[in-house]
């Protein structure tokens, strides 16, 4: 008996050679597709965990495989994946565009334990994709996602995190960061486009640069601008009004205008489309996980699963 949302047949045989194939523990995974199916549903309903359906197993089962799977990187290395086949095919459409979207968090959102993860010992990120352990990865990635607390802040919306991606020029997300809700938006600029990184299927270093770049007034500084000269990345972004009064009163040496192409900057709300599409999610548009890592594994998963419907 399957649900509405889970995963066709065509869907589960492009993510099936994708997933690991044991936990390296005692005993044996429970049937993949049973336990993705249980987290696609949680992820779209937004139900709490305790109330899954009973054809999806044991909900704590599902609950540990979602939570250990967002922390040792498992769902980021299957979103890469899902994006390195559409990239063979010629499917991604390379001018990108960047935005950000504040998320209110639920009340059962608060209340995570203060004391963050451990740290990783020296040489543990190495250890972590070398290693067959599972607990290996665990520490290390809760270590690397952990230090910057758990992404909830106070902003004009309330106790809310902000979601920071990029997504191609089909909507779909191409990279994601998490901080909190009054971070400003150009303050995590450069980290999302560090983050954009699709797998070649074949040999070939991952592809990292898109052709193009859009986003509106709120990453218009200088900073931006200079690294995307220097990664020589065609943008689009407007000149904020009192940027432009400042520079015509400085005359000459306020320099000249940023180029601006208005036909390119109309494509920019494929970011804007790519936000309506995961929060068609509801775990999505709501945050409930009171760890970060494991909502920014419950937005990956959604992300993973347009790339795979689109």
């Amino acid at each position: 008996m399957t649900g509405r949302g889970d995963l066709t047949e065509a869907e589960w045989r492009r993510l099936e050679p994708l997933l690991p194939t044991g936990n390296n523990r005692c005993g044996r995974w429970r049937d993949h597709r049973q336990v993705i199916n249980g987290i696609l549903h949680r992820v779209r309903t937004g139900v709490q965990w305790r109330d899954l359906p009973e054809r999806y197993g044991p909900w704590k089962t599902v609950y540990e495989r979602h939570r250990r799977w967002s922390a040792d990187g498992t769902w980021e290395r299957l979103l890469q994946q899902a994006q390195a086949q559409v990239d063979a095919a010629g499917g991604i459409d390379w001018a990108v565009s960047v935005d950000s979207t504040s998320i209110r968090a639920h009340q059962h959102a608060a209340g995570a334990r203060k004391a963050p993860p451990p740290a990783a010992s020296k040489g543990a990120a190495a250890m972590a994709h070398q290693s067959g352990r599972p607990w290996v990865r665990l520490r290390a990635r809760l270590a690397e996602v952990g230090a910057g607390g758990e992404a909830l802040g106070r902003s004009r919306g309330g106790f809310t995190t902000k979601i920071h991606l990029s997504a191609d020029g089909r909507c779909r997300v191409l990279s994601l960061l998490l901080t909190a809700g009054q971070r400003a938006d150009c303050t995590q600029f450069e980290p999302v486009m560090e983050r954009i990184r699709v797998p070649r299927l074949g040999p070939g270093r991952p592809r990292t640069t898109p052709d193009s770049v859009s986003a509106d007034k709120a990453y218009s500084n200088r900073r931006t601008r200079r690294y995307l000269r220097r990664r020589g990345i065609r943008h689009v972004i407007p000149e904020k009004s009192d940027q432009a009064v400042n520079r015509v009163r400085r005359g000459r040496a306020g320099g000249r205008p940023p180029g601006f192409d208005k036909e390119r900057y109309k494509k920019r709300n494929t970011v804007e489309r790519a936000i309506n599409k995961l929060k068609n999610y509801r775990a999505v548009s709501t945050r409930y996980d009171k760890r970060a890592y494991v909502y920014l594994g419950t937005i990956t998963v959604a992300a993973t699963i347009i790339w795979l419907r689109t």
